[in-house]
């Protein structure tokens, strides 16, 4: 398989619907539970792409593009970046659709590096 194709096969597409149990007092998304979803797509991401332990190492720029709100359906898109000797970097994108249209926005961009490590948490070679 090539690295495009295998770069292809790792990404991760995940929806989650939006619910007052995860929004803060303007009823829109927490950022932290943006982010923690977001690096969980990104560790997907990563190990499907390496098929190797991957440990999150730093996470870039994070931009909160537009607010979202409650009652909302998000998908979170993972996209291997980056390849290095021992690390890559994945791009993630949120997205927010309302539930009842067809209405669709980017509302959140960041990425996120990994490291590929060994049973001694050494780094390891990815490729």
């Amino acid at each position: 398989m090539t690295l495009e194709e295998r770069k292809q096969q790792a990404e991760t597409r995940i929806f989650k619907a939006v619910f007052p149990n995860t929004t803060n007092h303007y009823d829109t998304l927490f950022g932290g539970t943006a982010m923690h979803l977001m690096d969980e797509v990104a560790f997907i991401t990563a190990t499907r792409f390496s098929r190797l332990r991957m440990v999150t190492v730093s996470s870039d720029k994070i931009d909160f593009k537009k607010p979202i709100p409650a009652g909302t359906i998000i998908e979170l898109i993972g996209k291997v970046s980056y390849i290095g000797n021992t690390s890559l970097k994945v791009n993630v994108v949120i997205y927010v659709e309302q539930m009842y249209s067809n209405e669709r926005e980017k509302a959140v961009v960041g990425e996120f590096t990994f490291v590929a490590i060994n049973e001694k948490k050494e780094p390891i070679t990815i490729l």
